[in-house]
């Protein structure tokens, strides 16, 4: 097996700093270059100041010490530390490499917790040679790279999904651009049964390592996909009778906090009073999800709240739609249906991906797997 040294962490890159300020007003949802602080990814913007491959530390904020390989151009602010490898190292397994290190341990003892650029590159750690680098970040690449690749081919599909629902049900273009006669106008609550979620009081008595699934908003609010997999919480079977517990394959709207979400179940959970569920509707789950993409910022318009936004069961159920045909609504299902398969299809795919990736980087990064004899 190939020897480790140990190094400063300075010591391995020829480009370790933060990078520049930025102003707010130059960052957008849309734009032809990412930006990345603090808290991970902003927004975008019309130019950038990092070109290549690094990797991008988080320097303050919630996302302190976390670590993402990033390839192309960027806008990098102060609040990212940007590190690219000398001609000794792989820049993509150190920055594997530092991901496992809990950097954020390296931080200050202040409210705002920080990495001081200076004091981080200072810190030792253990690397191999650059052939075994390479092997390394190779296996660990593939599997990444892979993930990636589902997750672009899911932003597509269901962008193609949004595309189909306002072609038809927005600008009624298979009809010339003018809505059939026999559409029915009403409140959604006619076509549609909207209930809400419950919680059991004091919530911190119910709340477990295991038992059943708690989704909260904090599960959605960063997740891209349809679906919902991942919950990080659970609570004692006990608080069952006093919560809605729903099963894989439901969909959930977010009514409270950041309303608005709609997502799609892929697990059995119980959901709290900040979601709201349909247990009877004319509408499939995949045009409801479509439809409350469509009309979010009108939702969160109509929240209200002292503290935090609101999205109150009267005020969806009031909300003006007009449905369509129950053969039209058929053709669009059969059409739809597929997309989202292929969504959730690639979303499992991913789980099993991310697991492996997970169960292999620290036996990899500790040299307690060795790769040395492996050809790549």
């Amino acid at each position: 097996m190939e020897e480790w040294k140990i190094y400063k962490i300075g010591d391995l890159f020829s480009h370790f700093k933060s990078g520049k300020g930025i102003k707010a007003d130059e960052i957008t949802p849309k734009g032809d270059y990412p930006v990345f602080g603090g808290n991970g990814l902003r927004g975008y913007t019309s130019r950038y100041n990092f070109e290549g491959d690094c990797a991008i530390i988080g320097r303050q904020g919630a996302f302190c010490g976390n670590v993402r390989y990033f390839k192309g151009k960027a806008y990098m602010t102060e609040h990212a530390i940007i590190a690219v490898a000398n001609d000794n190292n792989n820049t993509r397994f150190l920055a594997y490499l530092l991901g496992v290190m809990k950097l954020g341990r390296f931080s200050g003892q202040s409210a705002q917790p920080g990495l001081a650029v200076s004091e981080l590159a200072k810190q030792l750690i253990s690397v191999p040679a650059l052939s075994l680098q390479n092997k390394i970040a190779s296996i660990l690449s593939s599997l990444d790279d892979k993930i990636e690749l589902n997750r672009r081919l899911n932003d597509n599909l269901e962008q193609q999904a949004t595309s189909l629902f306002e072609s038809w049900f927005v600008n009624h273009d298979p009809w010339n651009g003018v809505r059939p006669p026999d559409w029915i106008n009403a409140p959604l609550g006619s076509f549609v049964e909207i209930k809400r979620g419950g919680s059991p009081r004091p919530i911190q008595y119910y709340l477990s390592d295991s038992g059943l699934r708690w989704l909260k908003i904090s599960d959605v609010t960063s997740l891209s996909s349809p679906f919902v997999r991942e919950i990080k919480e659970y609570i004692k079977e006990d608080g069952l009778r006093k919560t809605v517990f729903l099963h894989a394959g439901e969909l959930v709207l977010s009514n409270s906090a950041t309303p608005g979400i709609p997502k799609i179940l892929d697990v059995d959970t119980c959901i709290h009073d900040g979601w709201l569920y349909f247990p009877k509707s004319e509408l499939s789950k995949y045009y409801l999800y479509l439809f409350f993409k469509y009309i979010r910022k009108e939702l969160i318009a109509l929240s209200n709240g002292s503290v935090f936004n609101n999205l109150k069961t009267d005020i969806l159920k009031a909300f003006p739609v007009t449905k369509a045909s129950e053969t039209i609504l058929k053709e669009f299902d059969t059409l739809v249906i597929p997309l989202f398969d292929a969504m959730l299809n690639a979303d499992r795919e991913n789980f099993k991906l991310v697991a492996m990736r997970d169960a292999l980087l620290p036996k990899l990064m500790s040299g307690e797997i060795d790769v040395s004899n492996i050809q790549i």
